[in-house]
C-alpha cells in the first residue's frame, strides 16, 4: 500500500513527539498517573484495568460506539484495535490523516485513554504502512503497538525490524501469545534485538498451554515475576488448563490465577496494564458491554477497591 506525498507530510506532523535510537524512560506506574487525567475510572488501587477492543466484536465496532462501551463497561483505558482507527480516518489513499486528533479527542472527552494500539502486522514487509502504523498510535496518545510473536524462524527478522521501529520513533512494540509460548520463550534472542521490545502477556491463553512440563510452564504467576520488567500489559481471561479441556471460562471459574495476580502486581508496585480480552461464549440475554463490566467488576473486587 502506498502512501501519498501528503501523507507523508502529515505523518511528520503527527510524529513531532520525538524519534529516539535509545530506550524509552520506564514507564510510571499507572497510579503515578501514566495514564494522565483519563484513565481514572478504572483505576484500582494503583492498578489500571481496561480491555482490548477486540471484546466487543459481536458488537458494532465503529469509533463513536467503542468510545461508549467503554464508559458502559465503567473502563478508563482501552487497547484499541487498529481496524477501529482504519474504519475512522479510512484507509489508501482515502486515509484523512487530519481525523487523528478528532479521534482522540472523542477519547479524552469520554474521559477514555489510548496506552496500546494493535496492529498485528507491525514488523512485516511494508515499511510505509508501519510508519502510518505508528505515527496514528502516537497521534492517539498511545505508548505501545502489540502484535502476534511471530514463528520461531522469523524471531530475527521481525524481532530486528520492530526494534528498528520501536528505536526510532520512540514508542514500545510488545508481542502477543496465544497457546505458542513457555516460559523459556523469551529467553531467547526475541527481545534482546531492543529494550523497546516489550511483552503482551495473555495469562490466560499461557495457562490453557500448560502442560506438566515444570521446565516450560512455570506458574503463570512465577511468569509474571520472571518478566514482569518486559511486561507492558496483561490480556485478562479465565482459561483452564490443557488437561482440563482449555476452556473459555467466566472471570473466577477457571484454572487462571486472576484473582491472586492483582495483590501480587499491587505488592510489586508493577507499572503493568491488565486488559480484559472477553472470550467466553456470552449468556443469554447479555451483551458484550455487560459481560465486559461483569469482569470489570471481578477486577475491582479482587484489587480490594
Amino acid at each position: 500500500m502506498e502512501i501519498s506525498r501528503r501523507e507523508f507530510i502529515e505523518l511528520g506532523l503527527f510524529a513531532i513527539a520525538g524519534c529516539a535510537s535509545s530506550p524509552l524512560p520506564p514507564a510510571p506506574s499507572p497510579a503515578q498517573g501514566q495514564a494522565g487525567k483519563a484513565g481514572r475510572r478504572s483505576l484500582y488501587n494503583g492498578i489500571e484495568v481496561g480491555c482490548i477492543t477486540y471484546s466487543y466484536r459481536s458488537m458494532p465496532c465503529d469509533a463513536a460506539s467503542v468510545v461508549r462501551y467503554a464508559v458502559e463497561s465503567g473502563l478508563g483505558t482501552l487497547e484499541l484495535k487498529g481496524e477501529v482507527v482504519d474504519g475512522f480516518v479510512g484507509k489508501g489513499g482515502k486515509r484523512d490523516m487530519s481525523k487523528l486528533p478528532v479521534l482522540k479527542k472523542m477519547f479524552d472527552d469520554a474521559g477514555v485513554s489510548l496506552h496500546i494500539v494493535k496492529y498485528g502486522g507491525i514488523g512485516g514487509k511494508n515499511a510505509q504502512e508501519d510508519e502510518y502504523r505508528i505515527a496514528a498510535a502516537k497521534a492517539l496518545g498511545a505508548r505501545c503497538i502489540t502484535r502476534e510473536v511471530p514463528k520461531p524462524s522469523e524471531y530475527e527478522t521481525i524481532g530486528r525490524r520492530c526494534a528498528a521501529l520501536a528505536d526510532k520513533h520512540g514508542i514500545y512494540i510488545a508481542f502477543h501469545n496465544h497457546m505458542q509460548i513457555d516460559a523459556l520463550t523469551y529467553d531467547g534472542p526475541l527481545l534482546g534485538y531492543s529494550p523497546n521490545l516489550m511483552i503482551n502477556f495473555d495469562i490466560g491463553h499461557y495457562v490453557a498451554a500448560t502442560t506438566s512440563d515444570k521446565k516450560r510452564f512455570i506458574d503463570p504467576l512465577a511468569f509474571v515475576e520472571k518478566y514482569h520488567d518486559r511486561i507492558y500489559s496483561i490480556h485478562l481471561k479465565d482459561r483452564t488448563t490443557k488437561a482440563n479441556g482449555a476452556k473459555n471460562l467466566e472471570f473466577g471459574k477457571g484454572d487462571t490465577p486472576l484473582a491472586k495476580l492483582f495483590p501480587l502486581l499491587q505488592r510489586r508496585n508493577w507499572p503493568i496494564y491488565c486488559d480484559i480480552e472477553l472470550e467466553y461464549k456470552i449468556p443469554k440475554g447479555s451483551n458484550a458491554v455487560k459481560e465486559v463490566a461483569r469482569c470489570n467488576d471481578f477486577c475491582r473486587v479482587h484489587c480490594g477497591a
